[in-house]
């Protein structure tokens, strides 16, 4: 007498059964793989989003960086070309302009990094799993 419904043995399945259990984790299998190779890049394009926002800000402050030096030069020329000595506005001007160089620098520097890690947008990870799955298949064949 027994408790509950009787399992069969893998000698007892038949060859319906075996197929179908090792379709059932052959779909299983390649929905994970789909499932990793989404997350994969989806990580890998918010990093190259990232990436492009940190080249634009990058952008602006070297846009905003031009126009303060253009001005430097501007008030530089009209201190040359006057009488009185007023170093300070067009230092002043200048000083901004490298500061905002700097800052544009370091955005660059950021949306590279960005770039670099997330380039190119494909799933290493799940065409490597594939590629050890495809080995394990084809090695319980032979």
């Amino acid at each position: 007498m027994s408790d509950g419904p009787h399992q069969p043995t893998d000698a007892e399945k038949s060859v319906a059964d075996i197929v179908g259990e090792v379709s059932a984790k052959a779909s299983l299998l390649v929905r994970e793989e789909i499932e990793l190779a989404k997350a994969e890049v989806t990580v890998k394009a918010k990093k190259l989003g990232t990436g492009a926002a940190s080249a634009a800000i990058a952008g602006v402050f070297a846009f905003l960086a031009l126009i303060f030096f253009l001005n430097a030069v501007a008030w530089f020329i009209a201190d040359l070309l006057s009488d009185g000595i007023s170093i300070g506005i067009w230092l002043g001007f200048l000083i901004t302009a490298v500061l905002l160089l700097v800052l544009g620098a370091v955005a660059g520097v950021l949306a590279l990094r960005f770039f670099r890690s997330g380039a190119p947008p494909t799933p290493q990870l799940a065409i490597e799993e594939a590629r050890k799955t495809r080995a394990t298949i084809e090695g319980v064949r032979h």
